[in-house]
């Protein structure tokens, strides 16, 4: 029996940008400075990294994935992809600020610096707030699977955030506090 599935043109687009973001992602670590020591659950989000990873990937057409499709809603589709633009491209914005000083969650890099500009001067944490965005509008495209991602994500962020906040107070103990207070962990002006 051959079923077949009908990609709209919302879900190829998803399809397309999350493994073209994590090849960018990918090759973008590259260039990085080396760690110097991970700390509090640096694998756990490399593990979780890798499944959301494969997760995008199935979403390609051919691959059977009922399960994600919401009925179709174009408004709510149109926001979806504005909000996976948006998200994506704050995540590269402040991927590509940060130049060398990229590196995993928790960990500490060889000489560090304590970026303060850009997207940064906004929000503590712009990547996890861009990823946050691209996958709750992903989650307005192909449903309930990226929601219970999204929230799995917003948790691993918050936690992780408060990791990479006692690394920072610690390595920049005169400037970081003053940072931190001036700007917001996730939500620009919220939170």
């Amino acid at each position: 029996m051959t079923s077949s599935i009908d990609i709209t043109p919302f879900v190829a687009i998803t399809a397309f940008l999350w493994p073209a973001f994590y090849l960018y992602w990918f090759i973008s670590a590259l260039g990085a400075k080396r760690n110097v020591q991970v700390r509090g659950g640096a694998l756990l989000v490399r593990i979780a990294v890798l499944l959301v990873a494969i997760a995008a990937v199935a979403k390609f057409p051919g691959i059977r994935h009922d399960f994600n499709i919401p009925p179709e809603n174009i408004l709510l589709n149109s926001i979806g992809i504005v909000m996976l633009l948006a998200g994506l491209g704050l995540a590269v914005w402040a991927r590509i600020y940060l130049g060398r000083n990229w590196g995993m969650p928790m960990t500490l890099k060889k000489d560090p610096e304590l970026v303060t500009g850009g997207p940064y001067s906004i929000i503590r944490n712009p990547i996890y707030s861009g990823l946050l965005l691209a996958l709750l509008g992903t989650a307005l495209v192909d449903g309930l699977f990226w929601l219970v991602v999204s929230v799995f994500a917003g948790i691993y962020f918050i936690y992780s955030s408060k990791v990479e906040e006692k690394i920072m107070a610690e390595q920049f103990p005169q400037t970081y506090p003053e940072y931190k207070k001036r700007t917001k962990a996730l939500i620009p002006f919220i939170f």
